[in-house]
């Protein structure tokens, strides 16, 4: 029990240290000065920032990472409640962001946040802020950097014409895109930049590969090329996926309007306000007053009606989706140019060993026709070493003739077979 009991503290040490260091690298900005740590009361879990403090972990509970629309963040270690309570989301979209779905790719869209499990990336986005899930691991840092980069500009150009969003709805194509659409869109570019760099290197190795296995064909060569078509096989599936969770996204408006979470916001808040408003307004004054009134409810409603978006109205996430498919559908033609290369070069080693098969059976049907050729000669040879009296083992200067005159005639008969093989096409000589 001493001997466990002295090892535990250096272990929770070192385990600390480790964390501690991984947390400041994460939350330092590009310009290398700490960022803004948000602490706030919202965030009841144990907070692993920049201030590490030493809380033992609870049972089942997870690394997360929140980032704001405004650039701050901190590192905060929760439990599937904690996260359910925090989001709103169900406790089945939860489970896409855990292990065993992560290996699948989807983008789902609830009442108040959006469940994104793209590659190595999974979070859960509102009209706010992001929550991400295991942000120390190296595949998932490049999308943190890629968000320390664009959000806090954005949110900035944002946040000066704020105004504009809400009322200007003719300029929609030059507005800003709300914060979420923002978060997908870096999550896509980072997603299709990993596999755009991961088809490059495929095709680095692929190609010289290919060409020495078409030069010279052996074990070594077959082997390589075996490993590089399960890389292709492995990396088509995950683009494969990507690019069918954006195509099924596209092919239903209505899934594609749940995206929207700012505009629902709006939405309400508006609601809300012309409701108080006419609520104010309604009140005992007579009869004049209340025509009064209701003319002002019904345009009080009019501007509702005009400021709030179409619910068919998804242009701006239809040109973002489309724009990384056809991305995505790009990288997929490259490495289907990949896979055609292979099969071409197997199609070759297939003529190849064709023609080599062909040359063997060609020679043995040359080396058929000398021993028939041949067998007469021992036939003949045969007949005359029996102990058989004939009149011509007495008959002198023969022997020399008659083998001559029958190796002549063996000979005669391999050449005929052989022109009438070649006359058949049956060899090529």
């Amino acid at each position: 029990m001493g001997k466990r009991s002295g090892k535990k503290p250096l272990a929770f040490l070192s385990r600390k240290l480790r964390l501690t260091k991984q947390s400041e690298l994460l939350l330092s900005p590009v310009s290398g000065q700490p960022s803004p740590i948000n602490t706030s009361a919202k965030a009841t879990p144990s907070v692993k920032g920049a201030g590490f403090k030493s809380v033992k972990k609870k049972t089942g509970s997870r690394l997360w990472m929140r980032f704001d629309r405004t650039g701050q963040s901190e590192i905060l270690e929760c439990d599937k409640s904690m996260i359910i309570r925090w989001t709103g989301i169900p406790a089945r979209d939860l489970r896409v962001l855990g292990p065993i779905f992560s290996q699948s790719s989807n983008i789902l869209a609830r009442e108040k946040a959006i469940v994104v499990n793209l590659e190595h990336i999974r979070a859960i986005v509102n009209g706010e802020e992001i929550l991400i899930l295991d942000p120390l691991c190296q595949e998932v840092l490049p999308f943190i950097d890629k968000l320390r980069q664009h959000i806090p500009s954005k949110t900035t150009t944002e946040a000066n014409h704020g105004e504009n969003l809400v009322t200007d709805t003719s300029s929609a194509a030059e507005r800003e895109l709300p914060f979420e659409f923002q978060v997908l869109e870096i999550a896509l570019e980072v997603v299709c930049s990993s596999l755009g760099l991961s088809v490059t290197d495929l095709e680095r190795d692929a190609y010289p590969v290919l060409d020495e296995l078409a030069k010279n064909v052996s074990t070594k060569n077959l082997e390589r090329v075996r490993g590089l078509k399960s890389i292709l096989t492995r990396l088509f599936a995950r683009i494969q996926k990507v690019r069918d969770e954006i195509q099924h996204l596209l092919d239903d408006n209505e899934d594609m309007s749940h995206f929207y979470l700012t505009r629902k916001q709006i939405q309400n808040q508006q609601w809300d306000a012309s409701m108080a408003d006419n609520t104010l307004s309604i009140v005992p004054a007579g009869a004049n007053s209340g025509r009064l009134n209701s003319k002002r409810y019904r345009r009080g409603t009019g501007s509702i009606a005009t400021t709030i978006y179409s619910y068919n109205d998804v242009e701006d996430l239809e040109m973002l989706l489309e724009a990384y498919f056809m991305q995505l559908d790009g990288i997929r033609n490259r490495i289907l140019s990949v896979r055609e290369y292979i099969d071409d070069t197997e199609d070759y080693l297939n003529i190849q060993l064709g023609h080599k098969r062909n040359q063997l059976i060609q020679l043995q049907l040359i080396l058929t026709m000398a021993s028939f050729a041949y067998s007469l000669d021992v036939l003949i040879c045969g007949f005359f070493s029996m102990n058989i009296k004939v009149s011509l083992y007495s008959t002198q200067n023969l022997f020399g003739p008659f083998v001559g005159g029958f190796m002549s005639a063996s000979m005669l008969i391999f050449l005929t077979l052989l022109a009438y093989a070649k006359w058949n096409n049956l060899v090529d000589l």
